[in-house]
């Protein structure tokens, strides 16, 4: 255990223990609850195979254990069986988080071959058509179903992801039902959180408390006759920050355990920091040694010295950190500010206007902006 050089950090600092490669933001999918930044279309030029490959060496040097390989989709990058193969040389976990587009036989074989340990496929809706007009394909869910299906003739655990939101989070039975189906043993059922794509999309996403309540009530249901049955499906429901009055720890604690590389080598402690007031790392001028125990961005937060009242006197900060960071400074303008999700924050009305907005007449899909590359490029020129 060391200790970082900055003041902002009173506690030894541990090494990262879950290594996230964002190895690109291209991806075949328009969601437009996507955590990527909304002004990705800028992002610089993606980190070459033998960068990343170097970027897990060092990270297992370090003492990280478990490496995702995420996007944007990781599918677009051919280079991905390799990739995967290193950080299994290296004696990491691998974990792949896709939406099953670009995936095929052939290319599930390789992964196997090259060790990949985890496969998580991600749907839009159980609905067909829902699904495709929130991917922006018309083919993504049967794809999706396939993929999902060869997964698990592969022999890999069934891992299944659906982003609820107003829009389908009514059809949760049937979301549940397909997960069954698809002999699914770990689903998770993860209410929309507002970043990225998700936060500028809010008003026509959130769902109201009514439907919350309901769904999570029909995932209690089936959580108990899973189990019942002796049927290994396991069932998380992820309620939005906005419906809390306590904010969550996010990533366990700011430069904590969790590192995130994103397609240009920019390294972050959370997916979203990059929007914050800080300038953060690049692995291609930094040890990530140094990213993580020496740089300013992986010290701003950590510890409680930077805490503001009331986190600074709050007998829960050691629990939740003073929240989100990234949601502060998107709801506030201060990234110092108490996570106004907090019912103690000063801004806490935001959230409370934002449940009020929620029980109004919302957009309807059709109206949402989906997340792609022509997009991107207008919020850049804005």
């Amino acid at each position: 255990m060391r200790n970082s050089g900055s003041s902002c950090a009173e506690a030894p600092v541990g090494p990262p223990l879950w290594l996230l490669a964002e190895l690109t933001y291209r991806c075949p999918l328009q969601c437009p609850y996507c955590s990527n930044p909304l002004d990705f279309a800028r992002g610089g030029e993606e980190l070459s195979t033998a960068q990343w490959i170097e970027v897990f060496r060092q990270a297992r040097e370090m003492g990280a254990a478990q490496l995702g390989f995420s996007g944007g989709e990781p599918l677009v990058r051919q280079d991905l069986a390799e990739l995967i193969a290193a950080a299994r040389g290296l004696g990491f976990y691998t974990n792949l988080i896709t939406s099953g587009i670009g995936l095929n036989e052939k290319r599930l074989k390789e992964f196997a071959d090259a060790g990949l340990d985890h496969i998580q496929i991600s749907f839009q809706a159980a609905d067909e058509e829902v699904n495709n007009l929130l991917a922006g394909s018309r083919k993504a869910f049967a794809q999706k179903l396939a993929m999902a299906r060869a997964v698990k003739a592969h022999g890999y655990p069934m891992v299944l992801n659906f982003v609820t939101h107003r829009h389908n989070i009514d059809s949760i039975e049937r979301i549940i039902e397909l997960c069954i189906e698809l002999e699914a043993d770990f689903v998770e059922l993860a209410t929309c959180q507002f970043y990225g794509w998700a936060e500028l999309n809010r008003a026509g996403l959130l769902p109201t408390r009514e439907q919350l309540q309901r769904a999570e009530c029909i995932t209690a249901e089936y959580r108990e006759r899973l189990a019942a049955e002796g049927n290994p499906c396991k069932l998380i429901f992820v309620v939005p920050d906005y419906y809390e009055e306590r904010p969550k720890a996010c990533m366990g604690g700011w430069g904590s355990v969790f590192l995130d590389v994103t397609p240009d080598g920019t390294a972050l402690p959370c997916h979203s920091a990059r929007q914050l007031p800080v300038k953060f790392p690049n692995v291609r001028e930094h040890s990530l040694q140094h990213i993580w125990y020496e740089s300013f961005g992986f010290n701003r937060f950590r510890g409680d010295a930077w805490m503001p009242e009331p986190c600074r006197s709050c007998d829960e900060k050691e629990r939740d950190f003073g929240g989100c960071r990234c949601q502060a400074f998107m709801l506030t303008g201060d990234a110092e500010a108490t996570d106004p999700v907090c019912a103690k924050s000063a801004h806490h009305g935001i959230i409370l206007d934002a449940r009020r907005e929620a029980e109004t007449a919302a957009a309807p899909l059709s109206a949402l902006t989906l997340r792609n590359e022509r997009a991107s490029q207008l919020i850049c020129k804005a």
